[in-house]
């Protein structure tokens, strides 16, 4: 297998001597705009820095400093790529969007299930684990974590509307009554432009389980291979909204594991259930010097957690939250 790495994005995929760029680019889990996959549309034309590879129309070699079409080149040995089309994670530039709702649906006491639909959604790219906000007239955008793959055609939120949440709740109004919503994303840079190298642990609160959802059916389109973990706790049982899902998740897929965490007690005290689940992460047992770590819910919980890891090895670098960029430690 050779290493291709893509700059600026600092990206990097590995392919085999009989892939062609672009198929192993997308197995690699790396999102190369392309249309007609045989170098006619040159949508995926990127340049060659260092290296050796083949174009297979001809059979001749590609020198460095030549374009090539990735659909249409093979590795020889390790490559270096110059593409500005793909974009790291965080950098794809938000725009504003019109999208039609689909589907709105109660799943369960306080979480509905929203399906949009963009007319043009080929124009709107977004890695796994980013968010989104929804723009009504007249009031601050509400966010929420998009809760499909970037590959899937529609997009899926999972929004809590308890009765004391008057935004949320004028969201759910809203998309009841049907048309059009306006939309700006992607937001965040807790995401995945790649297959990550190192086994992957993901932790989620309430409905923070809908950034997981997106992580783990983009990874279940790649050839990630690694371990992966997922926890997600909840104040009670009836707040694990999806919670089939995610079991099916571990039946289909030897590589996944999933550990729900409820804090069924008299008090429901959130703060306890942080604790809660903070420790049944750390009693994992996972090797904290050689995993990556992304977490969702509270900031309380998102940095209770980060200090336990820490603590325990885990490298400041290998901790993926949104919450240290919406809600940093003050100085």
């Amino acid at each position: 297998m050779y290493r291709v790495a893509l700059n600026p994005s600092g990206l990097a995929y590995y392919a085999s001597p009989a892939d062609n760029l672009l198929s192993a680019a997308a197995r690699g889990g790396i999102d190369v705009p392309a249309a007609c996959r045989n170098g006619v549309c040159e949508i995926c034309e990127a340049r060659l820095l260092a290296g050796s590879a083949l174009n297979t129309r001809n059979q001749q070699k590609i020198l460095v400093g030549e374009r090539l079409m990735l659909c249409r080149s093979l590795a020889l040995g390790d490559l270096e790529l110059e593409i500005s089309a793909v974009m790291a994670a965080g950098k794809i530039q938000p725009g504003k969007f019109q999208a039609k709702v689909v589907d709105v649906r109660s799943i369960n006491h306080d979480v509905y299930r929203v399906e949009l639909q963009l007319p043009k959604r080929r124009e709107l790219s977004f890695h796994a684990g980013q968010y989104l906000s929804v723009n009504l007239p007249g009031n601050e955008p509400c966010y929420f974590s998009i809760a499909s793959s970037p590959s899937e055609p529609n997009l899926e939120l999972h929004i809590q509307a308890s009765p004391d949440w008057i935004s949320a709740q004028k969201v759910i109004d809203a998309l009841t009554s049907g048309g059009e919503v306006t939309l700006e994303l992607p937001h965040g840079k807790a995401c995945l432009a790649a297959v990550p190298e190192k086994p992957l642990l993901l932790v989620a609160a309430g409905t923070g389980f809908a950034q997981m959802k997106s992580l783990v059916d983009y990874l279940r389109g790649t050839e990630y291979r690694q371990p992966v973990q997922l926890f997600w706790g909840v104040r009670r049982h009836e707040d694990m909204y999806l919670r089939s899902l995610a079991q099916q998740w571990a039946k289909d897929w030897p590589s996944f594991s999933f550990r729900p965490v409820v804090g069924d007690d008299e008090d429901n005290d959130w703060s306890g259930h942080h604790d809660q689940l903070v420790r049944a992460v750390l009693a994992s047992g996972m090797d904290w010097k050689n995993v990556e770590v992304h977490a969702s819910g509270s900031p309380t919980m998102v940095y209770t957690l980060m200090d336990a890891l820490m603590e325990a090895g885990l490298p400041e670098q290998a901790f993926f939250s949104d919450v240290l960029e919406y809600a940093p430690r003050q100085k």
